[in-house]
């Protein structure tokens, strides 16, 4: 005679036995009051939405770097990004079809965790082309320190989030995973708030300069002015802004909702994931696909390697041959 599970009995529900009857049968009617990996049902048409969102912008970008080919680490970042979200968006949707299967849970916690740590990288990118742009004389540091200064930060992030995922996954008890996952998202809120406050302080300090000097305050460059001057290019300033707000407040809501625990109050609300995980995160994302730095501000761009951190090796290297090169000319000459 087969095992026939008692739905009726709440003891039952709360039991381990009662975990694995509906992890090998999921559909049996009675499951759906049985605690799962999750504290609701997962909505599946919105995160079939959000996958159609995200393979759409995933092709966006790489679509406008095969036709411009500039703009290397911040097409990279941000594919990265979008390609966690996809995986992490499957793992839910795989979810929903057995919501007691690990497998989908941890492949959607450690994407969804991570997809926006590359994307703030690639944002982080285009602060030092931005301060050329306008002129060097701006800024209160180099603008290849902007760099140098968020991305490694970014990187810690990345890390500690990717280790305490890592613990949370495979410990009996994950709550030491789960610490070192609100640290790294911690971090991250510190390091996408500090690269607001850096942005800011430029954007303050070359607005009074501009009052002070007038247009002779930035760079006269030809290229550059009317870049300055045109739609794209104070959309992309725009959409910038926006991507790093949206992806700040997802990382603190991520941090207060870990803080409760992977059974708190805030794990339980679906509606909040949507809002705070899923939407902030399109809109991040549609917006840079639209205002993309490779066709807004390509002057900037061209002949720099891209937006990789460290192209102006690259030029200051490729300056001093040409000045050896101009240097041996005129000895021959001679």
């Amino acid at each position: 005679m087969s095992f026939q599970p008692d739905f009726t009995n709440h003891t039952w529900l709360d039991s381990a036995a009662a975990q694995l009857f509906c992890l090998d049968d999921p559909d049996y009617p009675g499951c759906e009051n049985v605690e799962n990996r999750y504290e609701y049902r997962i909505n599946l048409a919105a995160n079939i939405a959000f996958l159609a969102i995200f393979g759409t912008s995933l092709l966006g970008y790489l679509g406008v770097y095969a036709w411009a080919r500039i703009g290397t680490g911040f097409t990279v970042a941000l594919s990265l990004g979008v390609l966690c979200e996809i995986l992490g968006y499957a793992g839910r949707t795989m979810s929903y079809y057995n919501q007691w299967e690990d497998i989908g849970f941890y492949i959607q916690i450690c994407c969804l965790t991570f997809g926006p740590a590359f994307m703030a990288a690639g944002i982080y990118l285009c602060l030092r082309r931005i301060v050329v742009a306008f002129g060097r004389e701006n800024s209160r540091i180099p603008p290849e320190y902007y760099t140098r200064i968020f991305i490694p930060c970014d990187l810690i992030a990345l890390v500690l989030q990717a280790l305490g995922g890592a613990l949370a996954a495979s410990d009996d008890d994950p709550q030491i995973g789960t610490n070192i996952m609100i640290a790294g998202l911690g971090f991250q809120v510190a390091t996408g708030a500090g690269f607001i406050i850096a942005a800011s302080d430029f954007a303050i300090r070359a607005f009074r300069r501009y009052r002070a000097l007038g247009s002779t305050a930035f760079d006269q460059s030809t290229d550059l002015v009317h870049m300055r001057s045109s739609l794209p290019f104070r959309g992309f300033i725009g959409a910038l802004a926006l991507a790093s707000l949206c992806i700040l407040v997802r990382s603190c809501f991520r941090v207060a909702e870990l803080s409760e625990g992977w059974r708190g109050p805030l794990m339980g609300r679906q509606d909040f994931f949507i809002g705070f995980e899923g939407v902030l995160i399109v809109v991040a994302c549609l917006v840079l696909n639209v205002f993309h730095p490779a066709i807004c501000m390509r002057p900037v761009l061209v002949g720099g390697g891209g937006l990789k951190g460290f192209s102006f090796l690259r030029k200051r290297t490729a300056e001093k041959d040409l000045i050896k090169m101009s240097n041996r000319n005129g000895s021959e000459s001679t």
